[in-house]
């Protein structure tokens, strides 16, 4: 019999992919969601849909029950309010059905800089869940830092067509990791066909390089048509007024211009630096080429 995989939020930017690449490789996939629609053409190609809550330990629990490995993250809306008790709900719903499900191995998506203590923006709730995972008892738990997400770059669109602007409150020359989601994904899938990690394990996910934001916007203009697109530093108070013009709940705005913040400061960095094993093939340029169809 084929292993079986529960994959969290398999309608999602990394979960759609492994779901579909576990299923290429004759693997059992339960598909987890909360709309039967977004998952229809999964199920068409063979995977259990299990339909709930992210926050609801016992939906978690029983999904969980009985697979070989699972993939994890904490799934939010930036339009919604109170991030961080959201995050927590679902974080102690996750880890409380990994430990009653008995669930061996668990793959879950988490962030560079979720090592960190302190005033790290969006990425809190990834160091509080990291904490509960390594204690976990009875799983086998692969932390996946991954580098900022190409995809982030899709929400500024319409500014940078309509402005020739990239906005932001990263200082243009502060250089970190980016990463696609289609990396991610394969990360994450070569984890779980795999399963042979044991105990709490941290791997990174970081791209082909670390750019600054005057780099990125140069590759984003060249691929969008856009050759004069600049990049503006605005400042934090302007920053967050932005983001909740562009429909940002309000602490979620404070939280995104705090972790620019901290990763102005430096203090967001890959723990063990840029090496082969953590650096993948996808580069902005891929992704802005997609981004430009």
């Amino acid at each position: 019999m084929p292993p079986t995989i529960a994959v969290m939020a398999a309608s999602g930017r990394t979960g759609k992919r492994i779901a579909h690449d576990l299923l290429d490789h004759g693997f059992q996939v339960r598909a987890l969601g909360r709309s039967a629609a977004a998952l229809a053409e999964l199920e068409a190609k063979g995977a259990a849909l299990w339909l709930g809550e992210p926050a609801d330990a016992g939906y978690l629990s029983a999904a969980f029950r009985g697979v070989d490995a699972a993939y994890g993250l904490l799934p939010y809306s930036v339009a919604d309010a109170g991030y961080l008790a959201r995050q927590r709900l679902q974080g102690l719903a996750l880890a409380r059905a990994a430990h009653e499900s008995g669930l061996p191995r668990l793959v879950f998506l988490t962030s560079v800089g979720a090592d960190l203590e302190g005033e790290t923006g969006m990425i809190r709730s990834l160091h509080e869940q990291e904490q509960r995972l390594a204690t976990l008892p009875g799983c086998s738990t692969l932390l996946l830092r991954a580098g900022a997400f190409f995809e982030n770059y899709a929400g500024m669109l319409p500014l940078m067509r309509e402005a020739g602007i990239v906005a932001d409150a990263l200082e243009p020359d502060r250089p970190l990791p980016m990463v696609g989601t289609r990396d991610i994904a394969s990360a994450a899938a070569t984890a779980l066909r795999a399963r042979d990690w044991t105990g709490p394990t941290i791997r990174e996910v970081l791209g082909p390089r670390d750019l600054d934001s005057v780099e990125a916007t140069r590759i984003l203009g060249a691929a969008l048509g856009l050759p004069h697109l600049q990049y503006v530093r605005l400042p934090d108070a302007e920053m967050e007024q932005a983001l909740m013009q562009a429909g940002f709940a309000p602490d979620t705005a404070a939280l995104t211009v705090e972790l620019a913040r901290c990763i102005n400061s430096g203090r967001i960095r890959p723990v063990n630096g840029r090496h082969p094993g953590n650096t993948t093939p996808t580069g902005l340029e891929d992704y802005a080429r997609e981004l430009s169809a």
